[in-house]
């Protein structure tokens, strides 16, 4: 099958598995064809999938995958401070690392709003249809949502990296309160454990509960960077641990705590 031909054969798909969306009309532009596969790929429940629909929806996310361009870990150019700790200016889903953390919600299921920008719809949309039901299959056994500042770990599936770490952050209503704040910092040294803990080389950290969470961008840095500091300083680990941004905002901010003059930008 050509890219067409795969993406044609997925919604089909996947229009069949849903009855409530069978009377959604295909569109006839690759654009519209593309945001309704993924839309359907944002609402389907986590039951099994069968082999022939993964085989071609694998086929069909790796080629998407390269079209975007994956970007190698090993080219980043690390801190003049630490030569363990990275600043990069991107998009995470295209990151070749070992592993990227999600900012995920308390259910640990990703988003299910039709092509959220969040991270957690971007992350669940390129990884596959199986990354939502590894995901279940953690919940169901553990038989209740996810604590806030805990992490879990799954394959990365169709993504660039090798495991999603998915972490679920403080939710800042109003005032910030040093709850959030610790919070926050078990978010990343839960994550660091979780990685060490399974031989993890390299990992890659996105600005957690900075979006809809609404902790504060500059706040929520210096957290992350004081708290891989210490987590680094105290159990020697060598991991390296990439901050990944994407607005200019907090490239701006992690730039200043890292004593970068320029950040990475590919």
């Amino acid at each position: 099958m050509k890219q067409k031909e795969r993406r044609l054969w997925l919604i089909e798909r996947l229009l069949e598995e849903m009855p409530q969306y069978r009377d959604v009309e295909i569109p006839g532009d690759e654009t519209g064809q593309r945001r309704l596969l993924r839309s359907l790929f944002n609402v389907r429940p986590p039951y099994p999938a069968a082999p022939d629909f993964l085989k071609v929806q694998d086929e069909y996310l790796s080629e998407v995958i390269r079209e975007r361009g994956i970007v190698d870990s090993k080219v980043l150019t690390p801190t003049s401070a630490d030569s363990r700790l990275y600043l990069w200016k991107g998009d995470i889903t295209a990151l070749r690392c070992d592993a990227i953390v999600n900012a995920a919600n308390s259910a640990l299921l990703g988003c299910w709003q039709p092509c959220h920008s969040c991270i957690d719809n971007i992350i669940h949309s390129f990884a596959g249809v199986q990354l939502r039901i590894a995901c279940n299959e953690i919940m169901q056994a553990q038989g209740h949502e996810e604590a806030t500042g805990t992490a879990k770990i799954t394959p990365a599936f169709n993504l660039p990296c090798k495991y999603v770490l998915h972490t679920v952050g403080p939710i800042v209503r109003g005032r910030l309160m040093p709850l959030h704040c610790r919070q926050l910092a078990s978010c990343y040294r839960s994550c660091l454990e979780l990685a060490d803990q399974n031989q993890v080389q390299s990992i890659a950290f996105c600005c957690i509960s900075t979006g809809v969470f609404l902790f504060p961008n500059e706040e929520a840095a210096k957290i992350a960077v004081q708290t891989v500091k210490d987590y680094k300083a105290e159990t020697g680990s060598q991991i390296k641990v990439i901050f990944n941004v994407f607005k200019e905002l907090d490239e701006q901010i992690y730039r200043s705590l890292l004593g970068q003059a320029e950040a990475e930008k590919i």
